[in-house]
């Protein structure tokens, strides 16, 4: 087996970007997660709510800053404030962040037609992983849901199209395109796991030098729902993972890791699993 692709999601909700090499840090991939979009009363807005921020990009940029690409095109380079105010915010086990300041909130709102802000985690080990998530004392958590690293399989990618193809065959209905990875937001794509699925059972994981831990399964929600190129909303995949991979009233897709080692990983890595 071997490590397919890495993706780095800079800002939560925004489309992300593929890198050949990541640093793997306590609380996960370097410049993974550490962004989000704020409403006016510190409500997180993500694209369950708010499609079009996935319409948007955030890549890792030099001299510790990001670059926002918008919908409309333009972009904007936005530095860490490190010495930004403390901005309230309503997101589990995380009180505040640091705001960017008034161009990037302006940037973002325009883009998005409503007031937000952008903040920014200054240091992860504020946040912990649940223990309902798979954390352990001392787990550092970014601005991901539950877990620092999501994992997926081509192999279970390429079982869901299956899938997918017979069920609209079963409705004498036209096979839709096959579904990319990127509606599931890996960080980690691995190839030449078999069986399908098989990443269920894995409970450590390394990665050229570096080692995971299992954390849990990942239940899946609405944002897989969305097509990341043209926004437009469907019922897949989550009505065909519901008839196949259904437990608890959930559907079920990737596994989400916790990192017991630090180091650089790269694509072509090697990957051994027990």
């Amino acid at each position: 087996m071997r490590l397919a692709s890495i993706h780095i999601y800079c800002v939560k909700s925004l489309a992300g970007v593929g890198v050949t090499e990541a640093e793997t840090e306590p609380w996960g991939l370097r410049h993974d997660r550490r962004w989000l979009v704020v409403k006016p009363d510190g409500t997180v807005l993500t694209a369950r709510k708010e499609h079009r921020l996935l319409g948007m990009t955030a890549a890792p940029a030099e001299g510790g800053k990001i670059m926002l690409a918008g919908l409309d095109r333009s972009t904007i380079h936005i530095k860490e404030p490190v010495d930004g105010e403390c901005l309230g915010i309503g997101l589990s086990r995380l009180h505040s962040v640091r705001a960017a300041g008034p161009e990037a909130d302006d940037w973002l709102s325009h883009q998005l037609g409503q007031s937000v802000r952008l903040g920014w985690l200054d240091d992860p080990r504020r946040r912990t992983v649940s223990l309902d998530h798979g954390g352990r004392s001392g787990d550092s958590l970014n601005l991901s849901d539950a877990g620092p690293l999501l994992l997926t399989t081509t192999a279970s990618l390429r079982q869901v199209n299956d899938w997918l193809a017979l069920g609209a065959a079963e409705r004498g209905e036209v096979a839709s395109a096959p579904m990319v990875m990127a509606r599931f937001r890996p960080s980690i794509v691995i190839d030449g796991a078999e069986p399908p699925f098989v990443e269920d059972n894995w409970r450590q994981v390394q990665i050229g030098g570096v080692e995971f831990r299992f954390a849990e399964q990942c239940d899946r929600c609405v944002m897989t729902t969305i097509d990341p190129q043209t926004l437009a909303v469907s019922k897949e995949p989550l009505r065909t993972l519901a008839r196949h991979r259904q437990r608890d009233h959930k559907t079920w897709f990737g596994i989400r890791l916790i990192p017991s080692t630090t180091g650089t990983i790269r694509v072509g890595d090697s990957v051994a699993v027990r």
